[in-house]
């Protein structure tokens, strides 16, 4: 076996994630069919934010939208592209921070699944992901997204599992740093390179809010409206999901500017 390569997150890992992680994707559809039932019928345009291999995004082109998808990993926006290539469908791919991204024109909806938004750098990231998206809509506009929760890494984070896919071997060790209040996924690849392996290391760390962080932190960004729904009604089939593991939320920016709310 040659030597070892630490890369950023999802550097080599995203050429695999599909294969690892679709199984979420029956519960995941079955969410957003329920909770965006009314939502998507009036919507023209959509951003999936932290869109990965574009998984999410090329849906909502499915349905006739004008779709951004925007990712902070350069693996995941190329591979977004050529999934939207191959399938003839028109999407935009922006390479950006979801702390601080910019849309050439605003949306009626924007959406950051797969507990994507539990992966900015600090909780106080928060804040600025709540402005940045409330900028990217329209108002009355709607943000749709979801969040591992604290109790989610305390009871089921801190596992070891492993998965053998066609030329390479998946090893992903995930941990809960309760001092620091942050999980993290340490994942080892080892990758055949004709007749050798090359092992590779990347280190996932995600961060976590109570539901009154992210109500708080939404209301200051200009949303009205913020319902929640536990995730474990739609993930019955996957046993490391329970109660009060993972919510689903889905917010409403005001149609009211906040200038004239203060006025």
């Amino acid at each position: 076996m040659r030597g070892t390569t630490i890369n950023r997150p999802y550097t080599l890992l995203a050429k695999y994630y599909d294969q690892m992680f679709n199984v979420s994707l029956p519960a995941a559809e079955a969410a957003r069919a329920r909770l965006l039932g009314k939502v998507l019928p009036r919507a023209a345009s959509a951003c999936d934010l932290a869109c990965g291999t574009g998984t999410t995004a090329l849906e909502l082109a499915r349905k006739d939208l004008r779709v951004f998808a925007v990712d902070l990993s350069p693996a995941m926006c190329d591979l977004t592209r050529k999934k939207a290539r191959r399938a003839r469908l028109p999407l935009t791919v922006i390479n950006a921070d979801m702390r601080d991204f910019h849309l050439p024109e605003p949306v009626d909806l924007v959406t950051c699944e797969f507990d994507a938004l539990n992966h900015v750098p600090s909780k106080s990231d928060l804040a600025s992901v709540a402005c940045a998206v409330a900028r990217a809509l329209r108002p009355g506009g709607h943000f749709y997204f979801d969040v591992n929760n604290r109790r989610s890494f305390e009871e089921a984070w801190q596992s070891t599992w492993w998965t053998e896919l066609p030329g390479a071997v998946i090893v992903i060790h995930g941990g809960y740093d309760r001092a620091r209040d942050r999980a993290f996924s340490d994942v080892e690849l080892f990758v055949r390179e004709g007749r050798h392996w090359q092992r590779f290391r990347e280190r996932v760390e995600k961060v976590c809010w109570t539901s009154t962080e992210i109500r708080d932190a939404l209301s200051e960004a200009g949303f009205d409206r913020i319902r929640a729904w536990d995730a474990a009604r739609f993930f019955k089939s996957n046993p490391a999901i329970r109660t009060g593991h993972r919510t689903f939320y889905l917010a409403r920016k005001s149609a009211v500017k906040r200038a004239a709310r203060r006025g």
